[in-house]
């Protein structure tokens, strides 16, 4: 594989994306730095095909990124394949307000393959190569200029072994007959409502116990407020205002500007200054959260009651041993909400009852639920055993 020097200028960027277009497939990669900011700072980009291998520097003056991002956006007859991919994904969706497809990710089909739910890259890269790959350059700071040889030689690295990878990935997939199954993860990691960071629903992501529509109108308005403050500032949310804190001004909130001073986790300057009168406007406006808004209960197991509980159990012993028995990650198969939901007898809208799913676990846990399916141990193993014949 030819691999170039660290791409710096829009025509030899240009020229690649061209010969890159005809490819089957690209192998991606991002390095960014993210500590001190909103948005991630695109530092570094990797690509690859089986014939080559760049690294590009977007921060290189004058560079025009058009043609790749072109490339990964809105060439159709390319796949674009990331490991691990949701960040590289959020940095490609931040500039052009689209993701990459078709796409592809190593670590999702790594889970239909038996090698765990969240597997890294260096041991997928053992694992399938055989290489042992040096991270030396893990802790670099991307955004220092200029970068030496051996900073650059391991960026690549992380394209040119996936370039290899992939297509082995791809026949194993082929040969289990489990590549279909991977199709709705990949549309679920590409979904670019994932990376849209919408203001109006940055609220469930902060924790609090209470379920007034009062408390949860105001957590609204003020989740809202921080994100366009940390959006406008470019600054890590927690930087504004730490989610405790904004729970506790949900539950608690201040009567006036000067009451601010008193609050945990707040300069006493906002009680006086321009940032401290903003969040006093949002909580003033805020308004009681719609009935139509409000989240499920946080217990996750609706109408479950005892014995329901123990019935979510159950299928969850169902998915390691169903999971274990056809060498696939269990969250591939099924997540604890699901399970919950169909203990609490919910049939309608849940995953596990369409599609490979029900044929691989879907079916036995419904069994299970209505009576056809129980548990023995059978040589010191535990066996499913039909409880009556269909």
């Amino acid at each position: 594989m030819h691999v170039h020097p660290l791409i710096t200028d829009s025509a030899t960027l240009a020229n690649l994306c061209a010969r890159l277009s005809d490819a089957p497939f690209v192998t991606v990669d991002t390095e960014f730095m993210r500590e001190s900011t909103y948005y991630p700072e695109l530092c570094l980009i990797q690509i690859a095909d089986t014939q080559e291998a760049a690294a590009i520097d977007p921060m290189a003056p004058g560079i025009d990124l058009a043609p790749l991002l072109d490339l990964l956006v809105d060439n159709e007859d390319v796949l674009k394949v990331f490991h691990a991919g949701g960040q590289d994904l959020e940095i490609v969706y931040n500039l052009t307000g689209k993701t990459p497809h078709p796409l592809f990710d190593t670590q999702v089909a790594a889970m239909a393959l038996g090698q765990g739910e969240q597997i890294g890259y260096s041991n997928l890269v053992d694992s399938w190569l055989g290489i042992q790959v040096d991270k030396g350059a893990r802790f670099t700071d991307w955004s220092r200029r200029p970068l030496d040889q051996r900073q650059v030689d391991y960026a690549i690295g992380d394209v040119t072994h996936l370039s290899k990878i992939f297509p082995k990935m791809l026949e194993r997939l082929k040969k289990t007959g489990r590549g279909a199954w991977l199709d709705q993860e990949m549309e679920r990691l590409g979904d670019p409502a994932n990376y849209a960071n919408d203001p109006d629903v940055a609220w469930k992501r902060v924790r609090v116990s209470s379920r007034k529509p009062d408390v949860l109108g105001r957590l609204k308005a003020i989740a809202r407020w921080r994100e366009l403050e940390a959006q406008a500032k470019d600054l890590p949310r927690g930087r504004i205002v730490k989610d405790e804190t904004i729970a506790d001004l949900a539950g608690h909130p201040p009567r006036k500007q000067a009451d601010l001073s008193k609050v945990r986790g707040l300069s006493a300057t906002w009680a006086s200054n321009d940032i401290g009168a903003r969040l006093m406007t949002a909580i003033a406006d805020a308004q009681p959260l719609p009935a139509d808004e409000m989240p499920a209960r946080d217990d996750r197991k609706p109408g479950l009651g005892r014995d329901g509980s123990l019935v979510a159990d159950l299928l969850k012993l169902l998915l390691k041993i169903r999971s274990r028995d056809i060498d696939v990650a269990p969250r591939l198969l099924a997540r604890g909400e699901e399970l919950e939901l169909l203990a609490a007898g919910q049939r309608d809208g849940l995953a596990i009852l369409s599609g490979w799913r029900f044929d691989q676990f879907g079916r036995d846990a419904l069994d299970l639920v209505e009576g056809r399916l129980g548990f023995a141990v059978v040589g010191g193993k535990l066996k499913m055993t039909r409880t009556e014949t269909e």
